[in-house]
Order: structure tokens, then C-alpha cells, then sequence
């Protein structure tokens, strides 16, 4: 997993305006959204045992469970800072299709 350096400053920015320094954003993927899979994230202090750690730029950190990796092994997560729209930016080498939203995902 590669974080890019929008995504990894607003991870940072994010985490210390929740009083989490130190912790990371959680990305892992679950059953649903209009193209069968959907793209969760969440904010933690620390990782779960099991967790893959990923350290980007700005002291940043994403922490994925071992199910969700074999979904997003290869993936780049980036921050999109354009005046339409703001937010992360999911690029899944595995994913297929994707919907309008950018939120969801098929693997076929």
C-alpha cells in the first residue's frame, strides 16, 4: 500500500485535530455499496495485532487487517484537494469496476 503526500498530510492534519497523534487511518474493504464491495475507513490510536502497518509521508500510517489486504495489496490512497470535490481516493490495482462514487468496488 502506498500513501501519497496529499494523503499523507491529511492523515496527519486529521489525526491531530482528533488528539491522536501517533495512531492511523483504517482502510479495509466489506460486503456492499452499489458495486458489491465498499471501501471503510476509520480513525484508530494503534493497530490490532494482526494489522499490516503502512508508513507514508507526514508521519502517517494506515493500518489494514489481513482480509481486507488481500483486496487492497498494491493500492494507493491519495487525497483529492480539487475544488469539486474533497476526500480520499481509493486506486485499487484489483478492482474491475468501480461506481460513480469511488466508495465501492467489484473484483470481476
Amino acid at each position: 500500500m502506498y500513501i501519497t503526500l496529499d494523503a499523507g498530510r491529511q492523515i496527519h492534519k486529521l489525526l491531530e485535530k482528533q488528539g491522536m497523534q501517533g495512531g492511523g487511518l483504517r482502510v479495509g474493504v466489506k460486503a456492499g455499496g452499489c458495486s458489491g464491495l465498499s471501501y471503510v475507513f476509520a480513525w484508530e490510536p494503534q493497530p490490532a495485532e494482526q494489522d499490516q502497518v503502512f508508513e507514508g509521508p507526514e508521519d502517517s500510517r494506515i493500518y489494514v487487517d489481513p482480509k481486507s489486504y488481500r483486496l487492497l495489496e498494491g493500492t494507493q490512497i491519495d487525497y483529492d484537494t480539487s475544488l469539486i470535490s474533497k476526500g480520499f481516493v481509493v486506486v485499487n490495482p484489483k478492482a474491475k469496476a468501480t461506481c460513480g462514487c469511488g466508495t465501492s468496488f467489484s473484483l470481476s
